[in-house]
């Protein structure tokens, strides 16, 4: 299967950062020019930078531009409620409604977060997360397909973690990273939300109990409408 033109961009940006064309804080250039350069539309452009800012390597300065991020300072926590347990102890309904759901082959980041060679195949599923008809979250969750390819999508899409338990595996440990962001076109259209209100960004990668990355996940949230808690 054809890589997606976005992921070709997507892995063009990032090879560019890894060789310090663009370094730490470095701006890049404008969509346009970009897009120019790339021979895409700027639709197309603006989606392999937003995939970059979704996974923390490029960030958006409104008034200012786009830049290569800067390392944040992690503190690792534990005892992080899932969507689900935090909607149902608020007495509202979770649920999810499925925008695309692809096979294909990964990005550089998809490989390097999954441990998984260039030439697999990974499923790349994007949805929205509802409390009761509320949008609160929009996320992309990448699965090396080999681990699912004879689970249904209706399982996976809904609940994953049950469905892979029920066929032997055990889910292990999870590694989040938090941070703010500001709500952009895309997020305003598919969240209901305002443009420049505030949203929360989390990038989760999960493991199996042998320690294999099975899932990553790029997520965005209302941050008036959800709120993550914490144990130490």
């Amino acid at each position: 299967m054809e890589e997606p033109m976005y992921i070709r961009i997507h892995n063009q940006i990032k090879r560019d950062i890894e060789k310090h064309v663009y370094k730490v804080g470095d701006r890049i250039p404008a969509e346009r020019q970009l897009a120019v350069k790339f021979g895409v539309s700027r639709m197309t452009l603006r989606q392999a930078i937003k995939t970059l800012e979704d996974e923390g390597i490029l960030e958006r300065r409104l008034g200012s531009g786009t830049y290569v991020a800067s390392q944040k300072v992690q503190e690792k926590m534990s005892g992080i409620m899932s969507f689900t347990e935090i909607t149902e102890a608020n007495g509202q309904t979770p649920s999810s409604k499925l925008i695309t759901y692809q096979i294909g082959k990964p990005s550089l980041s998809e490989k390097e977060r999954l441990g998984i060679k260039p030439d697999d195949e990974v499923l790349r599923m994007e949805r929205i997360r509802f409390a009761d008809d509320t949008p609160i979250c929009h996320e992309v969750v990448t699965i090396p397909y080999k681990l699912v390819e004879n689970i249904s999508k209706d399982d996976i899409s809904t609940h994953l973690y049950e469905t892979l338990e029920k066929n032997g595996y055990q889910i292990g440990r999870v590694t989040e990273h938090i941070s703010a962001a500001v709500c952009n076109e895309n997020d305003a259209r598919l969240l209901k939300a305002k443009k420049g209100e505030a949203l929360i960004t989390r990038r989760q990668v999960t493991e199996l109990s042998d320690g294999k990355p099975f899932e990553y996940t790029r997520a965005r949230y209302v941050a008036e409408r959800f709120e993550f808690t914490f144990s130490k």
